[in-house]
């Protein structure tokens, strides 16, 4: 007899484990490749003589993977937690930042890649109507698998390409150096005297455009020389802040060497955007005047932190070697791409960059997200505060003092993932349904 997946799912449902295996999923959001532990927790009192409280047996806890085509749930949290890391470094008044941020000056910038080559491509006009191909002409529909793709494969520099990935990361340091040095020249200060005056804090997510390589999207504020909590220079404004911008983006050059030794300059393309950002609570995310809201910043900039490449059809996990490019089902233009870093991966030329072990990432090596260490608080600090939020409840349903307690964990791993393909449809569901209950929510408030 051939069972169906519905007739696994029914049989899963009836088993005499099935509610207690709901509630481990329920409590880690739906998680879809949770890590399998098998010990015990204990609460003892302070000299270890009682057993106050004791939860043992099988747990599972959640994978934390960001990116959400590997896991939706894991990927939510990371996103509501990036969001109150943007947010907080916006418009203060949580975690430690003051609401005084968003007097500062403040800009959001995009940083994005040269050309190199023509690529299919679909321009809209200023109100939003899609326009012919500047690359070849046609009419392209979004979901048309040619847009990202070169116009000309064979013309197309793959090598350079893949190269300005691999060095995005050192192109976006040295940005940060050249605004500090632009922002000093502007103020009438060394570079040296700058760090006395005042100090740069961002926060910056890398997102993939269709053609496979990065921009950087950046807020970028001006500080005292403390930090968040220190007021900006009087000198300090929005029009000096994107006048620096535009010049540091501009003198930015790292310089790379192609496979037979020409040298290659690496920089940022000509398409620098900076808008200023305005302290509000609601509308649009942009104005009439071009302005960016910081209520809806936050949201918009953390959504790109779950992404892996935005292409629909790139692995989301590392390449092991030349049989797996074979078989993977990709654009011919993302299939080469990874193929270039893999094969100058192979070359000791690059070996410092690491290539074949960011070939699914075609080439890109850099963090998604990143920040300075004033901008705004952590993700370590946030899941620390969520776990502390989680002991407390705990200490008070049992009548219990967090000083009075000693914590004994002996957690041993035991697998991964579910069993089979039921309980991964099951965990699916779960997780969607707990999504759809977090969006009611939170429209019922905003309602509110």
């Amino acid at each position: 007899m051939v069972f169906t997946l519905q007739d696994r799912i029914a049989d899963r449902v009836r088993r005499a484990d099935y509610r207690d295996w709901r509630d481990k999923v329920t409590a880690i959001g739906g998680c879809a490749q949770p890590i399998r532990l098998f010990g015990a927790w204990q609460l003892h009192n302070q000299d270890s003589s009682t057993v106050l409280a004791h939860l043992g047996g099988d747990v599972m806890v959640p994978c934390g993977n960001r990116r959400a085509s590997v896991c939706p749930a894991c990927s939510d949290r990371y996103a509501a937690d990036a969001y109150h890391l943007m947010r907080a470094g916006l418009a203060g008044g949580s975690k430690g930042v003051p609401v005084t941020v968003a007097e500062k000056p403040r800009v959001f910038a995009t940083l994005t890649a040269p050309s190199f080559g023509a690529v299919h491509n679909r321009p809209t006009t200023p109100a939003g109507k899609a326009r012919h191909c500047t690359g070849c002409g046609q009419f392209h529909h979004p979901d048309d698998p040619r847009l990202g793709g070169p116009v000309d494969p064979d013309g197309y520099d793959y090598i350079g390409a893949v190269l300005w990935q691999a060095h995005a990361g050192k192109l976006w340091h040295r940005f940060t150096i050249a605004l500090r040095r632009a922002l000093a020249r502007a103020a009438g200060l060394t570079v040296r005297d700058f760090r006395h005056h005042a100090r740069i804090s961002y926060a910056k997510v890398a997102e993939y455009q269709r053609r496979g390589l990065v921009h950087f999207h950046a807020v970028i504020r001006v500080d005292g020389p403390d930090g968040s909590t220190d007021p900006a220079p009087a000198w300090a404004t929005v029009d000096l802040v994107d006048h620096a911008v535009r010049a540091a983006a501009r003198s930015v050059l790292v310089r790379s060497h192609r496979p037979d030794g020409t040298v290659l300059d690496l920089a940022w393309g000509d398409q620098v955007d900076v808008r200023p950002i305005r302290a509000s609570s609601a509308g649009e995310l942009e104005d009439r005047a071009g302005a960016v809201s910081d209520a809806r910043l936050a949201g918009y900039v953390a959504k790109y932190a779950t992404k892996g490449t935005g292409a629909r059809d790139t692995p989301d996990r590392p390449i092991r070697s030349q049989l797996d490019i074979d078989h993977l089902r990709v654009s011919t233009h993302h299939r080469r791409m990874i193929q270039t870093a893999w094969d100058l991966g192979d070359l000791g030329f690059y070996a410092e960059l690491n290539l074949r072990k960011w070939a699914h990432m075609l080439g890109f090596r850099g963090h998604f997200l990143t920040k300075s260490k004033h901008y705004s608080t952590t993700f370590k600090r946030i899941r620390e505060d969520r776990r502390a939020f989680r002991a407390a409840e705990v200490l008070e349903r049992l009548g219990l003092e967090a000083d009075s307690v000693i914590v004994v964990n002996d957690w041993a791993y035991s697998g991964s993932g579910y069993a089979n393909d039921a309980e991964r449809e099951l965990a699916a569901a779960l997780a969607e349904r707990l999504r759809n209950q977090r969006q009611r929510k939170y429209t019922e408030e905003v309602a509110a």
